[in-house]
């Protein structure tokens, strides 16, 4: 048995390289429309970027909207209008900042907890249904790439 050629080696590590470019590619719409589908699941008149404000507040608990914003990559004005929207909706009450007391910090109230857990048990019943029309195997390749897709969202988060 003779060793590759060159050639074959370059042309494996090329298609290895072209693979990895099409996952590159192809995730971010996969979860785009993944994402898209479960909205869809239960229309809500808040649109998806409050929606996400607002479990942002909930996972870090009470927050400046500066920093709230800076955490969802908006511009501070249209993180004014999202929680002026949530405020008025009664599912974000503000607070003074015990740091700070020129500035105040917003906290999730409990008919924010209850629209959040409302709307998690929609979507995750959704996704449940087709999870269970799924093969075997095709759950165990989503159970297996769990971990990796949430490394993958910490590690862009933090960039």
């Amino acid at each position: 048995m003779t060793a590759p050629s060159v050639t074959a080696s370059s042309a494996i590590a090329e298609d290895a390289v072209a693979a990895q470019d099409q996952v590159a590619m192809r995730l971010p719409g996969a979860l785009a429309r993944l994402s898209r589908a479960l909205r869809r699941t239960e229309p809500t008149e808040l649109g998806p970027g409050s929606v996400a404000a607002l479990g942002t507040v909930r996972r870090e608990g009470p927050i400046r909207p500066g920093d709230l914003a800076l955490r969802e990559g908006v511009t501070p004005s249209t993180m004014t209008r999202i929680v002026a929207l949530l405020e008025n909706n009664g599912f974000l009450a503000r607070e003074s900042d015990p740091a700070d007391r020129r500035a105040y910090l917003v906290r999730v109230t409990d008919e924010g907890e209850a629209f959040l857990t409302r709307l998690s048990g929609v979507r995750s019943k959704a996704l449940q249904a087709q999870l269970d029309l799924l093969t075997p195997e095709e759950r165990a390749a989503i159970d297996a790439a769990l971990p990796v897709l949430e490394t993958l969202a910490t590690r862009l988060c933090a960039s």
